[in-house]
């Protein structure tokens, strides 16, 4: 199959063909405790996530994962070699200073970095996320960073300023 990397994206579903907006409506904490997907989709949920992911000394699994989305988005053969080597040597080769765990990875062999592909990387992609998924994620939702953020959050929603600001914008919108 020959992958595109020039087409937009399609709009994001949620499964059953309703674009995702009512997941929109979740802000912060609420909408990173739906599933690792919306964390990693949020820029802040994502600085939460690698700030526990530290202490846990597993760090490189969210920056792999990270890397490898910006891998897709890669055009031209030249810069695709590039951070394809970038993303070798720094997370799968047996030198590798954040070496990542992921079976397959002895597969991979130097060479295929010269003919690279935007999903060349997704299996192991795959792999780490479903580790971080199932390990931890769900730690990090039960972790201080989490539930302090959870509270900081709650507790800026119930402030004074909060609250007249939503009485101003309903006011506004009742005019």
């Amino acid at each position: 199959a020959v992958f595109s990397c020039f087409s937009s994206p399609p709009e994001i579903n949620d499964g059953e063909g309703h674009p995702s907006s009512s997941h929109q409506t979740l802000k912060g904490t609420s909408r990173w405790a739906t599933s690792l997907e919306n964390l990693l989709e949020d820029p802040e949920g994502v600085k939460r996530f690698r700030e526990f992911l530290k202490k846990e000394f597993s760090e490189e699994n969210v920056l792999f994962w990270l890397a490898c989305e910006e891998f897709k988005k890669t055009q031209g053969k030249k810069q695709m070699q590039e951070k394809a080597k970038e993303i070798y040597m720094t997370f799968l080769s047996s030198k590798a200073s954040s070496q990542v765990n992921v079976e397959g990875q002895s597969r991979l062999s130097e060479t295929i970095l010269e003919t690279p592909h935007p999903l060349m990387f997704q299996k192991l992609q795959d792999q780490i996320f479903n580790l971080m998924k199932y390990d931890s994620y769900s730690r990090f939702l039960k972790s201080e960073i989490f539930l302090n953020h959870q509270k900081s959050e709650e507790q800026e929603e119930n402030s004074p300023e909060a609250q007249t600001a939503a009485k101003r914008a309903s006011r506004i919108y009742n005019t």
